[in-house]
């Protein structure tokens, strides 16, 4: 895929105060942990992730993202009267219907000719969402996105503690399709893709490649529950597949761009843990490409990841205008979309 007029035009994000490190949830596993004779840092050493953050019980997903929009229509880029397309693409939501992008929409006010609507695609769901948008402004449709993701996962962590703590036929080997269950954070991002001739500035959306392995849609799965998203994961076999998933996508993106890896200035990827970050950078051979990575202290946001990330990154780092940057994605199912932008 290839886009000539597509912009990242804004974009701004909203995160939760309170905070729970690996160490406490390690601490409330005691008796688990005492149990299966497990060492104590396990979820640390393992995952690299430190702490990770949530909201209060109660916490609706579309208050998140309407947070995160009303934090971008702040700096003044793209103004709310002028979004002709409004996506909600959290893994976490509101209710099976109506969509959460309803809500979203009815918080913020937006004017009534528009379109809204979910989209869901594990942890893919924002870049999702960008291609999605681009196309519609390629193609003359839209001259304005709002893409925003509201990732509440305090449900997934505390009721899968709260099951650690109550299944006394748990073992040492069947824990271990509920570790990721613990890795899970709470975050909210909002974008705005735009037409370039609309807006004064913008990060320059190239294109990219997309690419599946359904066959391995057996490694990640949730209950469907809105309020818990229980889940079962098989790490290993995941990331795994994942990472082998987005070698090809890489080689694919490089084709359609017509880049090599020292074209690249930087990259973002999904912010899983320390193993998949390794593996990643080891099978694209990108090693040296410089990076950023927030999952040590916000742990796995879901959809909100990598674009959260993005945002620290050019907040702290301030990315280098005309830098090509590489979004490298990875979503459960399995999907892979690798976008370039040149900044």
């Amino acid at each position: 895929m290839r886009f000539k007029n597509v912009v990242i035009s804004s974009f701004a994000y909203h995160l939760p105060e309170q905070v729970m490190t690996s160490d406490e949830i390690e601490e409330r596993l005691a008796p688990l942990y005492q149990r299966l004779k497990l060492p104590s840092g396990r979820i640390e050493l393992m995952t690299g992730i430190k702490e990770r953050r949530f909201w209060p019980p109660g916490t609706m997903p579309s208050d998140l993202s309407t947070q995160a929009a009303r934090n971008l229509f702040e700096k003044n880029v793209v103004k709310p009267q002028q979004i002709d397309l409004l996506i909600h693409a959290s893994v976490c939501r509101d209710f099976l219907e109506p969509s959460t992008s309803s809500i979203v929409h009815h918080n913020l006010k937006l004017r009534t000719e528009l379109m809204f609507f979910d989209l869901s695609n594990a942890c893919l769901g924002v870049v999702s969402s960008f291609v999605v948008a681009a196309n519609m402004i390629e193609n003359g449709l839209i001259k304005h996105a709002l893409i925003v993701s509201g990732e509440n996962g305090g449900p997934l962590l505390f009721q899968t503690i709260e099951h650690l703590l109550q299944d006394k036929n748990i073992t040492r080997k069947s824990i271990k399709k509920y570790i990721a269950n613990l890795t899970i954070g709470s975050a909210a991002v909002a974008y705005s893709v735009s037409h370039k001739n609309y807006v004064h500035e913008g990060h320059l959306l190239l294109g990219g490649a997309s690419l599946v392995d359904s066959s391995a849609n057996i490694f990640c799965r949730g209950n469907g529950d809105t309020v818990s998203l229980m889940m079962e994961t098989e790490s290993e076999e995941l990331m795994i597949s994942g990472v082998a998933l987005a070698e090809k996508t890489w080689e694919e993106t490089k084709r359609e761009l017509g880049w090599t890896n020292n074209d690249m200035d930087c990259f973002v990827g999904h912010q899983v843990g320390v193993a998949h970050e390794i593996l990643l950078k080891q099978t694209l051979k990108l090693e040296n490409c410089p990076t950023f990575t927030t999952y040590q202290y916000l742990g796995n946001t879901g959809a909100s990841a990598l674009p959260l990330t993005l945002c620290i990154y050019d907040e702290q780092k301030k990315i280098t205008k005309g830098n090509k940057v590489g979004l490298l994605g990875i979503g459960s199912g399995l999907n892979s979309i690798m976008l370039g932008v040149r900044w």
